[in-house]
């Protein structure tokens, strides 16, 4: 294991203990459970990958009870073409597990196989209000572009809540553009078990302190990587060949110091290449820097494009692997399906009989019926 797996590990998971504590800390005991989502929006580009997914697999692999699930009801929030979506939906489940997920290991579904999750966000729904969500800064950005603004785009934190709250998760990995739909999270499981009893644990966020594990964009690294970029150049995809690879990163924007060094705040280009650098080679930013000595940049280039090649050539082979399999893929999803059905149906069986949604089922009402006569 390389150090500097075990560096950003260790802060990742310092940082999540520290929150276990807090939460313990005169509330309910609630076991320790992760729970992510991914829109399938096709390939993921190595930001994607680096920032968060590698990370999924490291809370697998340090035996967390961990739930990820490819979130194509959020992705229709948008509108999407049903061929792309299945396609991009199968895509995403590859590469999940091309990258490393394991469905022995961790529950991996798609969530429109879950028809708990739309159910339980109408309920949570109904305990929101309008003027919390058109408040939230996500919205506001992604509204301001349209004339007309979907429904579902308004609404979709609250579906991200039920996400979260239906499998009574504790933890959630999240980048800081997703803290106040975490919040949101938080806010409506408190309003629900100060309504209805103690029914959800209040989840809390896993983010790496460690900034130097963030991605930037390889045309202008003052932003994150993006694949939204108009410059197709500004971001390494996990299906890129080594030649698109290696052409990425030749034309990345550094600077004009020829000089291989690390200084995120004034030499944020090369920064970046030894970022990415130091996250696949598993070298920290000083050893490689060392490494560097006599290079100039443009030659320090061709370094981390080896570096680069050498780390996603299997996860693409094994992507292309997947593709071809697309029944064995689609018997991933439908095991992963029925596991978190299982979760997810107890959860709900317990809301709406707080909430009063009860069912008459015969054996039910009988109770019902016994109860008011024993007035």
């Amino acid at each position: 294991m390389n150090r500097r797996f075990i560096c950003c590990t260790s802060k990742l998971l310092q940082f999540t203990h520290r929150n276990a504590s807090t939460q313990s800390q005169g509330s309910p005991s609630w076991p320790r459970k992760i729970f992510s989502g991914v829109q399938p929006t096709g390939a993921l580009h190595i930001g994607n990958y680096l920032g968060a997914i590698k990370r999924w697999v490291d809370l697998q692999n340090a035996g967390e009870d961990v739930t990820y699930c490819i979130v194509d009801l959020h992705s229709i929030t948008l509108p999407q073409d049903p061929e792309v979506l299945r396609q991009n939906s199968l895509q995403m489940a590859a590469t999940l597990l091309a990258c490393g997920i394991d469905p022995s290991k961790a529950t991996l579904f798609l969530q429109s196989g879950v028809p708990q999750h739309a159910e339980l966000s109408w309920i949570l729904g109904c305990m929101t209000t309008m003027a919390r969500l058109t408040h939230l800064a996500q919205y506001k950005e992604k509204s301001g572009k349209l004339k007309e603004v979907p429904l579902g785009l308004y609404i979709y934190p609250v579906l991200q809540a039920a996400d979260i709250m239906l499998y009574k998760a504790t933890h959630v990995p999240v980048g800081e553009d997703q803290i106040q739909h975490l919040q949101m999270a938080q806010s409506l499981a408190r309003a629900f078990n100060n309504r209805f009893g103690t029914t959800f644990p209040s989840c809390h966020p896993i983010i790496s302190d460690d900034t130097s594990c963030r991605v930037k964009s390889l045309r202008d690294p003052t932003k994150k990587m993006s694949k939204s970029d108009p410059d197709p150049k500004a971001c390494i995809m996990l299906t890129d060949s080594p030649k698109a690879i290696i052409e990425k990163l030749k034309k990345s924007v550094t600077d004009f110091t020829s000089e291989v060094t690390f200084d995120p705040e004034s030499r944020p280009g090369v920064a970046n290449l030894i970022t990415i650098h130091s996250l696949v080679s598993g070298s920290t930013p000083q050893q490689i820097c060392e490494a560097a000595k006599g290079l100039n940049t443009g030659q320090y280039k061709q370094h981390v494009a080896d570096a680069v090649v050498e780390h996603l050539n299997p996860i693409r082979d094994n992507i292309e692997r997947y593709m071809a399999d697309p029944d064995y893929l689609a018997g991933v999803i439908e095991e992963g399906c029925e596991r978190a059905k299982a979760i997810a149906e107890k959860t709900l069986i317990e809301v709406k009989d707080k909430v009063g949604m009860n069912g008459f089922s015969l054996a039910r009402t009988q109770r019902l019926l016994n109860e008011m006569k024993g007035k």
